[in-house]
């Protein structure tokens, strides 16, 4: 599987992104009307279940090697106060992950998750994007690599996250050209800003989308113009994960937004993707109802760092260990009349 190496060829990959496995969906729903339950009483379990049966060619499946990806990458528009902590913090959160003293090192250990942490040029910020891409056309496409890269061939679920001051500036301006309506549509509290601080916060990201109109003609020209390095990671490496069957938990707003941009560009991108929580940034219900989503979780979480993502794992793994562990009827001998 060669890795893109230009945005025609990341387009091009986008339109190939292959379907999921038949004939393992269809045993996976013939296995779930025969356990040992009345039909649909386990709700939405059965539907996960089934979905990823679907994308792992296995209609009797296990999770035994889940991977989660944090990205870091840092934001020009961090220095127009847009966010109530410094740059510097990304630079420190990274080495808090890398020390396990994070939310997202705790989560992952109790769903027994591998976790990889990715810098992205850390001291080299974005571009303003108030005064034009945030990104060239080289820096985009060595970020979805870095994505790529990030990928473990042999994990059997993923989920992507992201650390980065000012990040849900980006987000709140990619969902914006995306979906239209105004910047306070797409804009809320982030970090924690103070409401007096939102009216600017606001304006940059409708100066944002203002300044990158014209070159905004698809979905990955979005994430190049609005987004940041950690973004455009993320949508690489669930690109790369699709090319692997490599099902997908996502996380938050930021999340959400990195991936509606491959959704931008082929409305079957995120079919082996499943919303893993509902934020309390205000924006991401109506973003997830742009994508045909329902989020698994709703929890009142806004921290990022993948970590309602995380939680969702132990979700998926329930879901899973009832389809694949439980005794059909006829396995336990029990009569179904």
């Amino acid at each position: 599987m060669k890795q893109p190496s230009n945005l025609e060829e990341w387009a091009a990959l986008i339109q190939s992104f292959p379907p999921c496995d038949a004939a393992s969906k269809a045993g996976a729903e013939a296995r779930n009307a025969d356990l040992t339950k009345p039909p649909g009483a386990l709700g939405r379990l059965e539907d996960l279940a089934i979905w990823y049966a679907a994308w792992r060619g296995n209609p009797r499946p296990d999770i035994v090697n889940p991977q989660v990806v944090v990205f870091a990458g840092n934001h020009g528009v961090a220095q127009l106060g847009v966010s109530a902590f410094p740059s510097e913090v990304t630079v420190q959160m990274v080495e808090n992950f890398r020390h396990g003293g994070a939310a997202i090192n705790q989560l992952c250990r109790t769903a027994g998750a591998a976790l990889d942490v990715v810098p992205l040029s850390l001291d080299t910020p974005t571009a303003d994007f108030t005064q034009g891409p945030a990104m060239s056309e080289t820096d985009c496409v060595a970020a979805l690599n870095a994505g790529w890269d990030a990928v473990d061939p042999t994990a059997d679920l993923l989920v992507v996250g992201e650390m980065g001051i000012a990040n849900t500036t980006a987000a709140a301006a990619v969902l914006m050209a995306l979906h239209g309506g105004s910047g306070a549509d797409w804009t809320g509290l982030g970090t924690g800003i103070a409401p007096g601080d939102m009216p600017r916060k606001v304006e940059v990201v409708e100066a944002g989308v203002r300044a990158n109109a014209a070159a905004m003609t698809t979905g990955l020209h979005i994430l190049r113009c609005l987004g940041g390095r950690e973004l455009a990671a993320m949508a690489g490496a669930v690109a790369r994960a699709r090319m692997l069957s490599i099902p997908v938990i996502m996380d938050g707003f930021v999340c959400t937004a990195a991936l509606s941009c491959l959704a931008k560009d082929n409305a079957r991108a995120l079919d082996h993707v499943v919303a893993g929580h509902q934020s309390a940034e205000q924006a991401h219900v109506i973003a997830v109802e742009k994508l045909g989503m329902v989020p698994m979780l709703s929890l009142g979480m806004r921290l990022g760092e993948a970590s309602g993502g995380a939680l969702a794992i132990l979700v998926l793994r329930g879901a899973v260990a009832c389809h694949s562990g439980m005794a059909t009827f006829s396995e336990a001998g029990v009569s179904t009349a």
